[in-house]
């Protein structure tokens, strides 16, 4: 009886730890699985976050190549006869130096009968090109065009076409060709490159147009890409390449019906998440099977799966492209990961994470960070500039979760991803649209902005400069160094002016000068004289020294004042001043 009691508890003993590691194994099973579906979803909404953001991007260098080419047709009046000799000179010194038409450019009537281009006829593509489909649609509902890729001499080419208007119709078009393999889209491409993934942009057929991988321009995407190119939204598209499972983010929508595209192996994808994951679930397994061996085994199972799964949250951390940070309640770092010791070169541990931050962004931050200590679970998101170890500042998006409730963590919790490139390419591309590329001068509209601002509250003396003598410096010693005196006259009109006027090139040689605040003409007077005196004194270019002059006309608006108004004044009074000293030259001769 002793020995069947004794039997009797050793098998209740077992089944007890049999029972006790079926509950943690399913526990174990569950956990990694709710991590992994996590992790898998924070990583997925991650690519289509980017994927949208890249291809917006590369949107607007597309749409920054058709602004582009109306600035040249809304500031270079054509005369649309065929073949007119002026027509053909203005092209070709445009596409000359355009930083996107270098292949050429090409006039046509709206039927599509050439008027006039940079080359031969065979340098372009014909005007039957399936092509030019895209293009065509995108004009029809008066939009910027753009074509699909087309092949000409061996060499890729996207067109860009915009309408020339007259009046309020549109009476010709103009097309610019682009070499794909030297194009700002091949540039911004190739500076996404990792060895990780491949980044194209494809046409509206699955024509490779630009890649990370310059060897596949002009190849053809998998059809199951190609299938999804339509798609407004970042989806995920699977297939098979050379035996291997693929998986690619396509962003479609962009002009021309083109797409981005950020395509990789299945297994670079998703990482060692799931092999990890399989291991862990193998030795719960394990466990169960040797969960006989009693109470035992099963504190060193538990103990041996704990430590597994720090091993591999802890790889994860280290090998993450992002930085995870844990602060306590008054800002200070308690843990930083591996990855901002290698992005920013320092360790932050101990020290008060506004340290870090810029100077700009500190009060704002120090605001919601002690918003977010008194808002159980709550979650803050910003964009801020964090100081590398040799003083320089990155940009990074931070989210912020306040975990300091949570027994696990007892901090706020912060994870930070470095956005510094697409923040420079958003800030070039806004400075891009608000500046002349050749001065560096404000344009006419940051010109007309400035000016509707400063007629909300107050008057503005408005100066209108136009260079005399400036076309024969043209002619005579040729357009580089009519540029380069546009660019001196630039730097010497605004040492004239005070930190807080306007000085902004609205196109050729001339200029014109918001002075806020000025409401008499009286006020004005020693400025014009000094912006002539500017003006007049000698320049030196190309080893020649040249002499021209300015006529300035000044309009002083009130407030309130419509800006269109008030600068088609100041230019009438710029041509009065002009059309006198005119008459006043014939008088003396």
């Amino acid at each position: 009886m002793g020995a069947g009691r004794m039997r009797l508890r050793s098998w209740l003993v077992v089944g007890i730890s049999m029972a006790l590691l079926l509950a943690i194994g399913a526990v174990g099973i569950s956990v990694n699985r709710s991590a992994l579906n996590a992790a898998e979803t924070v990583h997925r909404a991650d690519s289509l976050a980017l994927a949208t953001n890249n291809g917006g991007l590369a949107a607007q260098v597309l749409l920054v190549s058709a602004k582009d080419l109306n600035d040249f047709v809304t500031n270079h009046p054509l005369s649309m006869t065929p073949q007119d000799p002026g027509d053909t000179a203005a092209l070709q010194e445009y596409a000359k130096k355009s930083a996107n038409f270098g292949y050429g450019l090409v006039m046509t009537d709206l039927t599509g009968n050439p008027l006039n281009a940079t080359g031969p006829a065979d340098m372009f593509p014909g005007t039957l090109s399936p092509g030019f489909k895209p293009l065509i649609s995108s004009l029809a509902l008066g939009k910027p065009g753009f074509s699909s890729i087309m092949t000409v001499r061996d060499t890729l080419v996207q067109a860009v076409a915009v309408p020339i208007v007259v009046g309020s119709a549109p009476v010709a078009i103009l097309y610019g060709f682009i070499p794909l393999v030297r194009s700002q889209l091949q540039e911004y491409i190739v500076k996404l490159k990792d060895d990780s993934h491949v980044s194209m942009l494809v046409d509206n057929a699955g024509i490779v147009g630009a890649a990370s991988d310059p060897a596949l321009l002009g190849t053809r995407a998998d059809p199951a890409i190609t299938a999804k190119i339509a798609t407004t939204e970042s989806v995920f598209v699977t297939y098979s390449e050379h035996g291997h499972s693929m998986i690619a983010t396509v962003n479609g929508g962009l002009p021309g019906g083109w797409a981005y595209v950020r395509t990789q192996s299945t297994a670079t994808f998703d990482g060692p998440v799931r092999s990890r994951s399989l291991t862990i679930n193998l030795a719960l397994l394990t466990m169960l099977l040797v969960g006989v061996a009693g109470l035992a085994i099963l504190g060193y199972r538990s103990q041996l799966v704990r430590r597994r799964a720090e091993e591999r949250f802890s790889a994860l951390v280290e090998h993450a492209p992002d930085v995870v940070t844990v602060l306590d309640s008054n800002g200070k770092v308690l843990y930083a990961s591996p990855s901002g010791q290698r992005i920013l070169g320092l360790s932050a541990v101990g020290s008060p994470v506004f340290d870090l931050i810029h100077p700009d962004e500190r009060p704002l931050v120090r605001e919601r960070f002690a918003a977010l200590v008194h808002d159980r679970g709550g979650l803050e998101r910003m964009q801020v500039r964090v100081r590398q170890a040799g003083g320089d500042h990155r940009w990074f998006d931070f989210t912020a979760s306040n975990q300091l409730h949570n027994p696990a963590l007892e901090g706020i919790v912060i994870n930070a991803r470095d956005i510094t490139d697409s923040r420079e390419m958003q800030d070039r591309l806004a400075h891009d649209a608000h500046h002349d590329p050749l001065t560096g001068l404000p344009n006419r509209r940051r010109l007309q902005q400035s000016l509707a601002d400063s007629l909300e509250s107050a008057p503005v003396a408005v100066l209108f400069v136009d260079l005399d003598g400036f076309k024969p410096v043209n002619d005579e010693l040729g357009h580089e160094a009519g540029d380069e005196l546009l660019r001196q006259i630039g730097v010497r009109l605004s040492a004239c002016l005070r930190p807080f006027d306007v000085l902004a090139r609205v196109g050729g040689d001339e200029f014109v000068i918001l002075l806020p605040g000025v409401g008499t003409a009286a006020e004005t007077a020693a400025v014009t004289q000094r912006l002539k005196a500017c003006a007049d004194a000698p320049f030196e270019l190309a080893g020649h020294e040249v002499r021209i002059g300015a006529s300035i006309g000044v309009h002083v608006a009130a407030p309130g004042e419509h800006p269109d108004a008030v600068l088609r004044t100041a230019d009438e009074a710029m041509y009065a001043v002009k059309h006198r000293s005119d008459r006043a030259g014939r008088h003396r001769a």
